[in-house]
């Protein structure tokens, strides 16, 4: 079956920059749009960039400028390079990608079961 792993998460002092990886694999037709999303404790999920199989990225304004998402589509790999890390960005982030597993198959939106990030002061 397919899957979307992420790693790279962790604790890591504010300033500091992690770098997570989203690694999708099983029987796979072809994969489009892949992104990274994150939510923190008692609020809501929230955008955080995407990446089209073209490599055209879509940021929010809140991480433009800290945050760069690329992809290596021979891996079917997503990497988000964060750094200037604030304890605001402490959440579990989430990988997402719209992938079509068959011929004749849709496109659909697969989740990874994320990974954490903490960032302490």
């Amino acid at each position: 079956q397919v899957q979307l792993v992420e790693s790279g998460g962790g604790l890591v002092q504010a300033g500091g920059s992690l770098r997570l990886s989203c690694a999708a694999s099983g029987s796979i037709f072809g994969i489009r749009t892949m992104g990274w999303y994150r939510q923190a404790p008692g609020k809501q999920r929230e955008l955080v960039a995407t990446i089209t199989s073209g490599g055209g990225t879509n940021y929010a304004d809140s991480m433009k400028d800290r945050f760069t998402i690329s992809r290596d589509n021979a891996k079917n790999t997503a990497y988000l390079q964060m750094n200037s890390l604030k304890p605001e960005d402490t959440a579990d982030y989430y990988c997402n990608a719209e992938m079509k597993l068959k011929w004749g198959g849709n496109w659909n939106d697969y989740w990874g079961q994320g990974t954490q990030v903490t960032v302490s002061s």
